[in-house]
């Protein structure tokens, strides 16, 4: 039996009601389709999935609740309490029968999802702004309504629908059905795609980009392909900053870095490209063309298409063309930044150097995903044969098949450490403690694993950050001393101010006594969904300087 969480009670006394935050939500939608043998949905068996998510890095700080007006079966199937920002960054369906739990506020949801075409968008705004509904929702989430509404927090709006698909009743977020239509090799678009991939995602999109998911400006009629779905519907934000975010505007498409192996990739749609009738795409890069072949995916869907590459070993801008033949279409020109980090080395530390209003930082929250699941379209040939009658007792039969497609999916995954130890010319460093104004070493080890090798590269840059320079305005860019498909070490480059040219960083002799940490971003392993990235830390121990390790006493 599913138990019901932190029901709100109603006060049965007149109360004031007050928007406490913003709304970034839009919506569109249109009519339904009939109901079959394979699935059905009832208009109001909806709910919303909120998540409190940290602004500043976009982490997911509190377990999302799912709200709801409807009594959900107590078998129905669910995919846990799992927020798109969380399977965005890596994590999978794990399906679950029962113990399902929602809660029923009080003050109950507008209609959330349209069936013509006509969007409940201004309701859905006000519901989710109301001072009341704000303060419910921190008491459910474990979260001082004060603490919620400091300008700190966001919430995280997910549309959610109860159907019932090939028997069983299900409940999906719009994310959660497109990454199931993967599973089950489109089946679930084909019979239930005017909710999974119209109605329900089309429910909520955002007006302007937030938490690194962009505005939508496709159609809002149409069914979404599941990219589309993953990447930019099915989510509203509502903020509490007194002004709104201003988007961030960027003319590019990659960042890369200088003479590094990577993956770019655009997404093809239109028709149907199968054996009979292909896709090919050819990337023209650098005055280099690069073509790939037999791109298939299903009406109504899309695939992604990429190339492996090798930057330039100069800091530049490069647009890379993009031509389609076949059924489908593509962005046309993808604009790439090439930037160089080895151009902001620290400045060579000298023994008198003072910085007596020096205050520690704390380590910065560095972008980080380290997994990527993708698919790749696989067309194969359903055959049905039909007589064809030419007079009594004669005839001849005729293949009237079709194509039929499954989805391979594929991943890929990085792990990474970091060590940083006092360097062996150190006479008297002991263990993980030293004295300031002598050198330090690093070593980064890492390992890519993929079920398609061919598709993901090795990780091949690290940049090293430094408490003296608050993690910001110096760093170091280090070396690739081994690199293969699946493992990668990385150290410092060799100091040009060391006298015994090391490997190695030397710490301000001014550095108080206490934890000494490096930060490092460890970057660049490829993917045909993005770059997978690792931030790290290692700490030593400061007690004393270099002066400690002087005698000065009279001449003999």
């Amino acid at each position: 039996m599913i138990v019901l969480v932190a029901l709100l009670v109603c006060i049965a006394i007149p109360v004031t009601v007050y928007a406490t935050g913003e709304g970034n939500i839009d919506g569109g939608g249109g009519s339904m389709g009939n109901a079959t043998s394979h699935g059905s949905w009832n208009p109001g068996n909806e709910g919303v999935r909120v998540t409190v998510v940290r602004a500043s890095n976009h982490a997911v700080v509190t377990t999302p609740i799912d709200l709801t007006n409807k009594t959900p079966s107590a078998s129905i199937y669910h995919f846990g309490k799992v927020s798109k920002i969380q399977y965005n960054n890596g994590a999978g369906l794990s399906p679950v029968q029962g113990g399902y739990s929602y809660i029923q506020p009080a003050q109950s949801i507008p209609r959330i999802i349209s069936t013509s075409g006509s969007n409940n968008i201004e309701a859905i705004k006000s519901y989710f702004t109301d001072e009341q509904v704000i303060r419910a929702i921190a008491n459910y989430s474990g979260m001082d309504f004060d603490t919620l509404i400091n300008g700190e927090y966001k919430l995280l709006l997910e549309p959610i629908a109860y159907y019932t698909y090939e028997g069983v009743m299900i409940a999906t977020t719009a994310t959660e059905a497109a990454m199931y239509d993967e599973v089950v090799s489109g089946h679930l678009r084909t019979w239930m795609g005017s909710l999974t991939h119209k109605n329900l995602p089309l429910s909520m999109f955002l007006e302007t980009p937030d938490l690194g998911y962009p505005a939508w400006s496709g159609s809002t009629t149409q069914h979404a392909t599941n990219s589309a779905i993953k990447s930019s519907l099915g989510l509203g934000i509502v903020r509490f900053e007194e002004q709104p975010e201003e988007p961030v505007i960027t003319t590019h498409d990659y960042e890369y870095r200088t003479n590094t192996e990577v993956i770019t990739s655009v997404e093809i749609s239109g028709g149907q490209s199968d054996p009979d009738n292909p896709v090919t795409v050819r990337f023209n890069i650098l005055g280099t063309t690069y073509t790939v072949s037999n791109v298939y995916y299903p009406d109504g869907d899309s695939q992604l298409a990429w190339v492996r590459w090798t930057t330039p070993d100069t800091p530049q801008d490069v647009t890379i063309t993009v031509s389609v033949s076949g059924p489908g279409s593509a962005q046309a020109t993808i604009q790439c930044k090439i930037v160089d980090l080895d151009e902001n080395p620290p400045p060579n530390p000298v023994a008198d150097d003072r910085n007596d209003s020096f205050s520690p930082s704390s380590i910065p929250s560095r972008e980080e995903k380290t997994s990527a699941q993708w698919s790749i379209w696989r067309p194969w040939w359903y055959a049905y044969w039909v007589w064809h009658s030419t007079g009594e007792n004669s005839g001849y039969w005729c293949d009237h098949g079709w194509w039929e497609f499954d989805l391979d999916r594929y991943n890929a995954s990085l792990s990474a450490s970091m060590t940083i130890t006092p360097d062996a010319m150190n006479p008297t460093a002991s263990g993980s403690t030293m004295k300031s104004g002598y050198g330090i070493n690093e070593v980064v080890t890492a390992r890519v694993s993929s079920s398609q090798r061919s598709a993901t590269t090795a990780l091949q840059n690290a940049v090293s950050y430094f408490p003296e320079f608050n993690y910001d305005s110096f760093w170091r860019l280090l070396d690739r001393i081994s690199i293969s498909s699946s493992s990668s070490r990385l150290e410092f480059q060799t100091n040009e101010y060391s006298t015994y040219n090391r490997r190695t960083h030397f710490t301000p002799v001014w550095y108080p006594d206490g934890a000494y940490a490096v930060n490092t971003w460890v970057i660049d392993c490829w993917t045909p969904v993005g770059m997978l990235s690792v931030n790290l830390s290692d700490t030593l121990t400061i007690s004393g300087n270099l002066w400690d390790d002087w005698h000065i006493a009279p001449m003999r």
